[in-house]
C-alpha cells in the first residue's frame, strides 16, 4: 500500500474513534457545582468533596479548533486528569473578527448585545451551525469527560483596550452580554473567569456589570451563590487588587507573568492573599507555561520546561492554593503550521498536548488528595532554613500529616512535634513520577534533618511525614 493512502487510512480511522467516543462521552451525567468550602479556604462540590482544581490554559480552544480537534485535546488532558480548562469566548486573537474553524464569528457586527445565534445546530449545515452551537459542543465534551471549562467572557483587551485594540465591551451593553452567557452556560459545568491579561484599573464598572449580567442569567437575578466567579489578572497582578471585596468575586487568581519561579517568588504572592481578609481561596491561575521563552527573553534565558512548571506547583500549593494552573505556549494559542506563532512557540499544539509538564502537574494533586484535604494549611514554619529562592524549600500540613517540598533536593530540617503521633512514617515521593518510597519510622520530636534522595536542578523531592497510627495509604495513592 502506498504510504500517503496508509497515512491517510489511518487518519480516517482515528478520525471516527474519535468522534465515536465523543457520541459516547456526551450521555454522561451532569457535572456538580462547584462552591468554596466552609473554611473558605478551597472548592468543594456541592456536596461537600473536595476540589483540586488543576487547569489547562487553553484560551483559543472555542476560537481555532474543530470538533475533531476539540475532543483530541479535551480526551488528552483528561487522561491527564486535569479537571478545569481556560478557554475565553471572545478570544484574544482577533476572535471578535476572525471566524473560527468554521467560518463563524460571535457577534452580529462585533456588537455584543447581538450574538450571532441562528436555528437548529447541526454541524453538517452551515446554515445552522454557529458560533455559539461550536462553544455549545466544546463544553458539553469537556463536562462529559468530568472536566469544568473556567469561561472567560471576553478576553481583557476587548474592555481595556491600552490604546491598541476596539473595547467592544462596555458598562452598556456589558450586562446584556452577560445574561445571554448566564441563560446559555448557567447549568452546565462553567466556572466563570472575568479579566484576561489586563489591568481592570478604570475598567472596575465594566467587569462589575458584566459580573451582574451573568448572575441575572442564571438566576434570573443578582444572586452571586448562584455561581462560582474569578478574575483572571494582568502578569504580576492578582484580582484581591481591584476586586477582593466584591461579592461576585468567589476566589482570587493570580498571573505570575512566565517568569522563574525563583525570580517570582510565587509562595509568597500565594500567602499574601491567603492572608487577606475576608478570607478567600486562591490559586496561581498562569504561572510560567512549558517551553515558554523565560521572561519572554529567550536569548537571554532560554525555554521553561517541566522541572520549572513543577517547582511552582508545589511551592503555591505548598503556600496554601486551593488549586493550580498549568499551561503550555504552544496549546494556549493552539499553534499549527497555517497560523502566525506568538512568542515563537517550539512545536506544533498536537506535540505539545502531550509534553513532560502536562503529565506530571496531576502528580501535585493526587499527593494532596491522599491526606485529608480540607484540613490542609502552609506550614513554612516547620523548615528550620527554607534556604534560598533557587533552592526553596516549601511545607503543608495537616491532619496527621506534613509535606515539605525541595525544589533542587538539598537536604533541610524539619522541626518535628507539630503533627500528631509519637511516631511518624517518612516517604519520599517523588514528582516527576508520582511514585512514593517508605523510608523509615521516626519520633516525632526534636528537630531532624532529611537528605533526598538526588539533588541538582529537575531533583525535586517532597518529604511524606505522616502520624503512623493513621495508616494513610502511601501518598498520592486514591483514598
Amino acid at each position: 500500500m502506498h504510504l500517503g493512502v496508509l497515512r491517510y487510512d489511518i487518519g480516517v480511522i482515528r478520525a471516527a474513534i474519535l468522534l465515536s467516543l465523543a457520541a459516547a462521552w456526551t450521555v454522561a451525567a451532569p457535572l456538580p457545582r462547584i462552591q468554596v468550602s466552609e473554611n473558605r479556604r478551597f472548592l468543594t462540590t456541592t456536596d461537600g468533596k473536595p476540589f483540586f482544581y488543576l487547569a489547562d490554559t487553553g484560551w483559543e480552544l472555542f476560537h481555532r479548533l474543530d470538533r475533531k480537534q476539540a475532543v483530541e485535546y479535551l480526551t488528552v488532558r483528561a487522561s491527564q486528569r486535569f479537571n478545569v480548562i481556560q478557554a475565553v469566548a471572545l478570544a484574544e486573537l482577533d476572535g471578535v473578527t476572525t471566524p473560527n474553524a468554521y467560518g463563524k464569528l460571535p457577534l452580529i457586527d462585533s456588537d455584543p448585545t447581538r450574538p450571532a445565534v441562528t436555528p437548529g445546530a447541526n454541524p453538517a449545515d452551515p446554515k445552522q451551525y454557529d458560533y455559539w452551537d461550536h462553544v455549545d459542543y466544546i463544553v458539553d465534551q469537556a463536562n462529559a469527560r468530568g472536566i469544568y471549562i473556567a469561561l472567560l467572557p471576553t478576553w481583557g483587551s476587548w474592555v481595556n483596550s491600552g490604546g491598541r485594540d476596539h473595547s467592544y465591551i462596555t458598562p452598556a451593553n456589558a450586562q446584556a452580554y452577560g445574561e445571554f452567557l448566564g441563560r446559555r452556560y448557567g447549568k452546565k459545568g462553567v466556572i466563570w473567569l472575568l479579566g484576561g491579561d489586563r489591568n481592570p484599573a478604570g475598567y472596575e464598572e465594566t467587569w462589575r456589570t458584566l459580573a451582574r449580567g451573568i448572575a441575572i442569567g442564571v438566576s434570573g437575578k443578582e444572586d452571586y451563590s448562584a455561581i462560582l466567579m474569578s478574575f483572571h489578572p494582568r502578569g504580576g497582578g492578582t484580582s484581591s487588587t481591584a476586586f477582593h471585596d466584591d461579592a461576585w468575586l468567589d476566589f482570587n487568581m493570580q498571573q505570575d507573568g512566565h517568569n522563574q519561579p525563583w525570580r517570582a517568588k510565587s509562595w509568597e504572592k500565594i500567602r499574601a492573599d491567603y492572608d487577606r481578609t475576608p478570607v478567600k481561596p486562591v490559586l496561581d491561575g498562569e504561572p510560567l507555561y512549558e517551553d515558554h521563552p523565560l521572561a519572554f527573553r529567550a536569548k537571554e534565558f532560554g525555554y521553561s520546561f517541566d522541572a520549572h512548571i513543577r517547582q511552582y506547583a508545589y511551592a503555591d500549593t505548598f503556600a496554601g492554593a486551593c488549586g493550580h494552573t498549568y499551561g503550555n505556549h504552544a496549546v494556549w494559542q493552539f499553534y499549527a503550521l497555517e497560523r502566525t506563532p506568538v512568542n515563537g512557540p517550539l512545536m506544533y499544539w498536537e506535540r505539545a498536548i502531550r509534553r513532560p509538564g502536562a503529565d506530571q502537574v496531576q502528580y501535585v494533586r493526587a499527593l494532596l488528595e491522599s491526606r485529608p484535604y480540607l484540613s490542609r494549611v502552609p506550614a513554612p514554619e516547620l523548615v528550620a532554613d527554607a534556604l534560598e529562592p533557587a533552592d526553596h524549600i516549601s511545607a503543608t500540613r495537616g491532619d496527621g500529616y506534613l509535606f515539605v517540598y525541595s525544589a533542587q533536593g538539598r537536604k533541610f530540617q524539619v522541626k518535628m512535634g507539630v503533627i500528631s503521633g509519637d511516631r511518624v512514617k517518612a516517604w519520599w515521593y517523588n514528582p516527576r513520577s508520582g511514585a512514593a518510597s517508605a523510608f523509615g519510622e521516626f519520633e516525632n520530636k526534636g528537630v531532624r534533618e532529611f537528605t533526598p534522595p538526588s539533588e541538582g536542578f529537575a531533583s525535586d523531592w517532597v518529604l511524606v511525614l505522616d502520624d503512623a497510627s493513621k495508616a494513610f495509604p502511601a501518598p498520592g495513592a486514591v483514598r
